[in-house]
């Protein structure tokens, strides 16, 4: 009798939590857009014969209902805090690493040969300029010491050397100096998969080494943390809502006069960081203010007649500021949007002497804007 009871108080908590939910799945507003994971929500799939023989609409029907379900967030993070207590330490392809790392998996790369048949391509397209190649490791890489047991973290970093090895460009090589002060300073976000200003910084120095510019030390710079709050792209994935943010810090040169135009929107700015974005979650996107397909940054008092295109992904928006006293006009160039051939900008330009080339590991291997790069 009590198991009988027991079966029926569960059977009807359940359909009040279903009916509860169906209801509120109705009545609340729906959203185009998820804060929390930085991406466009599913829209309601257009009906047609068509899509329901071919099983389509159901399809999208299914990721309708999941996009919009009530309160989704909360039962993400529900469903994380009971992943955590099982011991888990692998959730949605990020790894739960030491120190409160949250390490994204990485994936086989598909395209290495595409990859290298296009950048040998653009570096020969050139004619005057001097073609850089920078391919940054990501954390997993570099944080290989705080990874889980079970993860092998070494193969980035092998498909790393053998697209190095295989590019006909100059290299700037990061690793070694990523790995050398990654007990120092925080290199990557704990929560998100770009590197920090910190990360920026020994590339920057890397680079400038290699082309022979005299290289700033830290305590040059005004160094300032912007926000604690940083949640991005990782803790979107994790959904755990006991985490706590990261910090950003940009690094100035405070006596520069700049002039940063957005060719697409035609906005012009004498700065680097559109800091509006301090009130949103997708934060990182300060530097540079977000994605355009190309930003002209002017240093007005600048020496140096030459200028400098750096082809890129997000991983540059940061790395940019370190570079700007060295050139009197970078163009910053995201190939998934800029339309017109990279080579014809610089072989059009003289004054271009330099061309870097700014992937991380992650990114370069699933860039749909690479193979209009020439």
């Amino acid at each position: 009798m009590k198991r009988m009871v027991y079966q029926k108080v569960v059977s009807c908590i359940a359909t009040v939590i279903i009916l509860v939910g169906m209801i509120a799945f109705f009545l609340f507003p729906k959203k185009t857009f998820s804060e929390q994971e930085n991406q466009e929500l599913e829209r309601f799939p257009k009906f047609s014969k068509e899509a329901l023989l071919d099983g389509s609409f159901i399809e999208g029907l299914e990721s309708y209902l999941c996009d919009h379900f009530p309160l989704r967030n909360s039962f993400l993070n529900i469903k994380t805090q009971f992943e955590k207590a099982l011991g888990k330490k692998e959730i949605n392809e990020v790894y739960l690493a030491k120190d409160d790392y949250w390490i994204e998996k990485y994936k086989e790369p598909v395209n290495n040969e595409k990859i290298i048949r296009v950048l040998n391509s653009f570096a020969d397209s050139l004619e005057t300029a001097e073609c850089y190649v920078m391919l940054v490791p990501t954390a997993i890489t570099i944080y290989q010491d705080k990874l889980p047991a079970f993860v092998d973290g070494s193969r980035q970093e092998e498909n790393r050397q053998y697209l190095l090895g295989q590019i006909q460009a100059k290299k700037i090589e990061v690793g070694e100096i990523l790995k050398e002060h990654a007990s120092q300073y925080p290199l990557y976000y704990r929560l998100d998969h770009h590197w920090t200003g910190y990360g920026a910084y020994f590339a920057y120095r890397a680079f400038a080494q290699e082309l022979g510019l005299s290289v700033r030390e830290l305590e040059e710079y005004k160094i300032s943390e912007v926000t604690k709050e940083f949640k991005g792209t990782i803790y979107s994935k994790v959904s755990d809502f006991s985490a706590e943010g990261d910090t950003i810090t940009l690094f100035q040169l405070p006596d520069q006069k700049l002039q940063v135009t957005y060719t697409d929107t035609k906005e012009v700015t004498d700065s680097l960081y559109q800091l509006d974005y301090l009130e949103k979650k997708d934060k990182y996107s300060l530097f540079l203010n977000n994605i355009h397909p190309l930003v002209e940054i002017e240093n007005l008092e600048a020496q140096s007649q030459e200028e400098l295109v750096i082809v890129k992904d997000s991983y540059a928006n940061c790395f940019v500021p370190f570079l700007t006293e060295y050139y009197r006009k970078i163009y910053v160039v995201d190939t998934r949007y800029y339309r017109l051939p990279v080579s014809t900008l610089i072989n059009e330009n003289p004054a271009v002497k330099n061309v870097l080339i700014l992937y991380n590991m992650n990114t370069i291997d699933t860039d749909l804007g690479i193979g209009g790069i020439y």
